[in-house]
């Protein structure tokens, strides 16, 4: 029974260290996205496993005579779900959101990318705003909707700008002409990079129509990220 609850253990510290390392990897350039997923992947089924075979020893703490170093069940036990738990919660958060990653406060004329467009082409999700994407945004995020600003383009333009630097942006490019805002997210675990552009128009009484879109390279969906990022830089806008 001691070699069992000492494997269980190792198995669920496997897992924590596979969890530990999937996100910093990827940021430190060590392995892709899709090798900071497939570790993110077994880290929940080794933290599911683990936990699953530490229950039985856990179970046998209540008879005195299995209660020889009964924190090595209960500490695989805590691994193991520490380990499955972020992977479970992503997939029950996944299932209640819209499976797509190009959010947009206007899905009939999204703002287009222009500086980073060469980056969006070059990524796994391209530069194109997808058919059937403006549909499943409408239903999932109805409240993803233009900022109306009581101030001229240039105006907003500036703020905007502090806005996004304050967002924790890198701001690409800036085209004053253009109305225009490019910048790339990066996300804090993984590191993933998402790209945002914002676009400002007069509205045609003395203020500024703000639209924003915010989109994943990698990755078909976002957990809702871009959308949060949206609605974060519009509130701070406002």
């Amino acid at each position: 029974m001691r070699l069992f609850r000492t494997f269980v253990l190792g198995l669920s510290v496997l897992a924590l260290v596979l969890l530990l390392a999937s996100g910093p990897g990827t940021r430190a350039g060590l392995w892709g996205w899709g090798a900071a997923l497939q570790l993110f992947t077994w880290a929940a089924w080794i933290g599911l496993a683990s936990a699953g075979l530490a229950l039985g020893p856990v179970a046998l703490l209540a008879s005195p005579r299995w209660r020889a170093r009964p924190w090595v069940p209960l500490l695989a036990l805590a691994f193991g779900l520490a380990a499955a738990a972020p992977a479970v919660a992503m997939l029950m958060k996944a299932k209640s959101l819209p499976y797509i990653h190009d959010i947009t406060t206007d899905t009939d004329d999204p703002p287009a990318f222009v500086a980073l467009l060469a980056a969006r082409k070059a990524s796994p999700n391209g530069a194109d705003y997808g058919a059937g994407i403006a549909e499943q945004q409408r239903k999932g995020y109805p409240d993803i909707q233009p900022l109306g600003v009581k101030a001229a383009p240039g105006q907003v333009l500036q703020r905007a700008l502090e806005a996004a630097r304050a967002s924790g942006w890198d701001v690409v490019a800036s085209d004053a002409g253009a109305g225009r805002i490019e910048a790339t997210a990066t996300t804090a675990f993984f590191g993933f990079k998402d790209d945002v552009v914002v676009r400002i128009r007069p509205d045609g009484a003395g203020g500024s129509r703000v639209d924003v879109r915010s989109a994943s390279r990698v990755g078909v969906s976002d957990l809702g990220a871009n959308a949060a990022r949206i609605r974060e830089f519009l509130a701070r806008l406002a």
